[in-house]
């Protein structure tokens, strides 16, 4: 096979299969179909006294699709359902039927004729690309994604494809993809993970240095995981799929949606050390404290975010999975902290004797020194 042939096969019969991929939005075909191609002579045309639009509007006219009629039209017999239109194979295929096209006839019966005046041939629709692969003729597909569409299901979807159609191929013909774009996304996702656990680390040992205590550190850092895994619910409920911009969203999320649970904490603690209140006890007074402040915190925080998800065009789809993923997670911060946080600190909290002021030793008073300095 030729670049054409292949370019002509493509183009009939991969093309149709692969746009039916899920994920699949455009498909450009690097080659073109076969094509009948005519060559005008311009001193023929000038000697008859023709012109191209004459030219054209024979062969358009003698080159049609011609329906000749119907089964099942009006008026129909009793009970009759069935209703279709009759094509005739009225469309030219050869080089010699273009040839006899007539493109003026005169009243003696004397008839010119499209090969008369132009070089008919079976050639490609375009000459603009010539394509090679290894040094072997090929046509190139060039697949792109569509709207919101997930790179890594779409790529799986359009290699499936082409297996499936493969033991149709015809002899000498293989399908081959030089170039594909998943493999930077699955190492992109990969490193956004990375940098996701290296965050929850790092906000964890922050919180550990400045709480000085294990129980109350523990406390928020339970809360991330939870939070994230009701945005990443949220998002599949709105038809998102989890990207470089979603994951984004997740990392910078984790230092805003750790603050309500710290004030929670915090605050029982404080309490407990003023007080001498248990943890329940603690956490019940501490609560009313502090609800309208995490409440109003989130409304103002969800309010910087949410406009963006109602920008317009290319970059609004951008910016919408973006604040949809920051505006969910920072909501899902406060209910939880309104929630389950306080069950936490009920439950995991130690109880703290009355004006008990606890002096660090070691590290955490060096560093507590040195903070007060």
């Amino acid at each position: 096979m030729d670049a054409n042939d292949i370019a002509d096969y493509v183009g009939s019969n991969v093309v149709d299969r692969l746009s039916r991929v899920p994920g699949v939005g455009n498909i450009q075909v690097f080659g073109g179909k076969y094509a009948m191609r005519i060559w005008l002579d311009p001193n023929k045309l000038h000697t008859y006294g023709l012109s191209v639009a004459e030219v054209t509007a024979a062969v358009k006219a003698q080159n049609a699709q011609v329906a000749i009629g119907q089964l099942g039209g009006a008026p129909s017999v009793k009970g009759q359902q069935l209703n279709a239109t009759i094509n005739a194979q009225s469309r030219l295929q050869t080089p010699e039927q273009f040839r006899n096209i007539i493109v003026r006839g005169a009243q003696d019966g004397a008839e010119l004729r499209l090969g008369d005046v132009a070089r008919v041939e079976l050639g490609a629709e375009s000459y603009d690309f010539v394509t090679r692969y290894n040094g072997q003729p090929a046509s190139g597909l060039a697949v792109t994604l569509a709207t919101g569409a997930n790179a890594l299901d779409t790529a799986a979807g359009v290699d499936a494809a082409l297996q499936d159609m493969k033991s149709f191929f015809p002899a000498g013909l293989k399908a081959e993809i030089p170039y594909d774009t998943t493999p930077f996304v699955r190492v992109s996702i990969k490193g956004v993970v990375q940098t996701l656990i290296e965050a929850i680390v790092l906000v964890f040992v922050v919180m550990y240095l400045f709480l000085q205590n294990f129980r109350a550190t523990l406390i928020p850092t339970i809360a991330v995981p939870v939070v994230l895994l009701g945005t990443f619910g949220v998002l599949a409920m709105l038809g998102f799929s989890v990207n470089m911009l979603t994951m984004f969203a997740m990392v910078l999320a984790i230092g805003i949606l750790v603050d309500d649970a710290i004030v929670v904490v915090e605050n029982v603690e404080r309490i407990m050390a003023t007080e001498g209140l248990p943890p329940k006890e603690a956490t019940k007074k501490a609560m009313p404290q502090i609800s309208g402040a995490i409440i109003g915190i989130t409304l103002v925080l969800v309010t910087v975010f949410l406009p963006l998800a109602f920008m317009s065009g290319s970059v609004g789809v951008i910016y919408r999975q973006f604040s949809v993923a920051m505006a969910v997670s920072i909501f899902f911060s406060a209910l939880l902290a309104l929630t389950f946080t306080p069950a936490l600190c009920a439950t995991i909290l130690k109880p703290v004797p009355k004006g008990h002021h606890n002096e660090k030793k070691g590290f955490f008073g060096w560093f507590n020194r040195k903070a007060a300095a």
